[in-house]
Formats: C-alpha cells, structure tokens, sequence
C-alpha cells in the first residue's frame, strides 16, 4: 500500500483487497458476498461469453481535504444499469442493492482511495454477467452482479490538457436502432478498431458520426462530445449516444455559469464554429480537444490557443470542486461515505 505513487497511476487495473458478489437464481437476488478473489468461475455456455450478455458501470468516489470519501451521483448510475438491463433482458438491479454493493466495496477497500490533491480517484466498476449456461440465442435465467474498484489516475495521459482527435467514416459505433444508449461491452468492442487506427495515427482517440446519415458528430470514442460557442454549451442529442452522467452534470453547471443549453444534431461542418470543444464522461471527466481531423474531406478543425479554453476550465474545475468537497454541492449530487 505505502508504494503506490498517487500522483503517477495510469487509468488502469490495481489489485485491491475485496470484491462485492451477488448471484440471481430462481427469480430472486441472493445474499451479498464478499471475496478476495480476482476471478470468476464461469460455465463455458454462459450468454455472456457467447451472446454479450453483459452490461456495466463506472463511477467515482474521491477524498476530500477533510479526508472524507465522497461518492459521485450513484443514484443515477444505478438507473442506467437499469435501462441497460432492460435493453439486453438482464435480471434487473434494483437501486438498493447497487447502493448498498458499492459501498461496500468502497468500505472495505478505504485505504486504496487516493488522497486529496493527488489528481486520482477511486474508480468504481459496477457489472452484471448472463451465466447461465445457454446454446441457443436467449437470455439467461441466472446473473451475477459484481463491483470491484481500482485507484486511477486521468484516462487520457495528458490530463487536463487539449488533445488532437479523428473523425472516423469508416466504422460506426453501434447501429442506428441499436445498444448505443445503453452501457454495455459489444459497443466498446464495436469502438476499438477505429480507436487503434485514431492511435496509430497519432490521436488521442476517434470521433464517431452518426451512424444512419454520417452528417452528424455523435460519441466521442469512450465520452460524449461538447462544443462551447456564443456562451452556449452544445451537445449532441442522438439515440445512438450513451446518456453520459459527467455530460448532464456539466450541463448543470453550464446553466449555473449563465451559459444557454443546446442538446441537438450537430453537423460536421459546423465544428469549425465552435470556440472551445471537449469530451466528457466519468474516467476523462473532461479532456479538451485542440484539434479534429476529418480524413474524409481532409478538413482540420482547430480549437483555441493550444490551452483549454475558459469555459471548459470553469466547467472542469467546478466539477472537480464538488467531486472533491472542496465547494458547497448546492445540487445534492454527493453522499459521503462513513
């Protein structure tokens, strides 16, 4: 425990001492478990090894100059497990069992949530599996529901600095009708050849179109997109983009700073208006973009000075304030953790 350099992890995987189980048969949830173990043991028919029958989470909890862990807006990841688990016919979570999940798990792993000032957070990973042992296409009749946490560092290496991504018109995240606004594996999947050639190529990550008519920016890699112009904070509004919880924060916020509201289709061509752009969602939080390159018609959209913009600062550091207590959280979005 005393090794761990705080100020330097990556967004990656970091033992930890417990995990938190649940197991649905016969129609019914069972009795919490806690384990030690890293692994599961999973019937090799199991719809989520064949099917993807699968969806997860991820959130936050963060400690604060009074050294108390905070707990960010769980309530609504619990609801979005939920629609999830509706959309691919998994047995669903209810909110008191999340609640009481994840904060066992932050409980009993208290001593990996980094300290304040650190930049790092205790990330949180909410998942449920179909292990039911299945052949045919259909939905398990038994589930297990896990949280495990791991201490991370910002998602992208740079931080909270501008960095250059690329529109991809050559594969699409999800289908027009299909899982994109739910939370589970096979979108992420779907994602990672066009996030490697972004990479290969040198960016940070890819930018989606719409999937239906390619005129419209849709999700940003693994985050939603955001563009600040006219003291205006626009969003994308689309049936193929995860309802991003750090998004409808930000939001909030926006509206707190004065700014107006746009959640709408927002056409490629209309990035080379925006004054300030970035992704956001839970593990970036924010990550401002400096650059957007579209392959496809050799257009470069460029985005301030090289430097996040002040809008998107104000939006990071307010949220950052309220994540970490070090501001009043006026809209009730925080629960500590005893």
């Amino acid at each position: 425990m005393n090794n761990i350099d705080w100020t330097n992890l990556p967004f990656g995987y970091l033992k930890t001492n417990y995990n938190i189980r649940c197991y649905y048969k016969n129609n019914k949830w069972g009795e919490i478990e806690v384990s030690t173990s890293e692994r599961l043991d999973i019937h090799m028919a199991a719809t989520c090894l064949h099917y993807g029958q699968e969806a997860f989470e991820g959130l936050k909890a963060f400690r604060g100059k009074d050294n108390k862990i905070r707990l960010f807006r769980w309530r609504e990841n619990a609801k979005r497990m939920l629609t999830s688990s509706r959309g691919i016919l998994l047995a669903e979570v209810p909110e008191d069992l999340f609640g009481k999940a994840i904060y066992m798990a932050i409980q009993k792993n208290k001593d990996f949530v980094p300290p304040h000032g650190s930049g790092a957070a205790l990330y949180i990973r909410p998942l449920i599996l179909g292990v039911g042992a299945e052949v045919g296409v259909k939905a398990s009749a038994e589930y297990l529901f896990l949280v495990f946490v791991t201490p991370v560092g910002p998602y992208f290496k740079e931080g909270f600095k501008p960095v250059d991504m690329m529109i991809s018109r050559n594969h699409d995240r999800t289908a027009p009708q299909g899982t994109g606004n739910i939370k589970v594996g096979g979108n992420y999947a779907g994602s990672l050849l066009a996030m490697k050639e972004a990479h290969e190529n040198g960016y940070a990550n890819v930018l989606f179109l719409d999937p239906k008519e390619k005129k419209y920016i849709d999700e940003c890699g693994p985050a939603n997109f955001f563009g600040i112009k006219n003291n205006t904070y626009i969003t994308p509004e689309s049936p193929s983009i995860l309802p991003s919880i750090t998004n409808k924060s930000l939001i909030q916020l926006a509206k707190d700073l004065g700014l107006k509201v746009e959640r709408r289709d927002i056409p490629v061509e209309e990035l080379e208006t925006f004054e300030e752009a970035g992704a956001c969602g839970t593990a970036a939080v924010i990550s401002p973009i400096k650059k957007i390159v579209d392959p496809g018609t050799d257009k470069i959209y460029t985005f301030g000075n090289g430097e996040p913009g002040p809008v998107t600062t104000k939006l990071f550091n307010n949220l950052q304030a309220i994540q970490l207590g070090d501001t009043p959280d006026k809209h009730g979005w925080v629960d500590i953790v005893d």
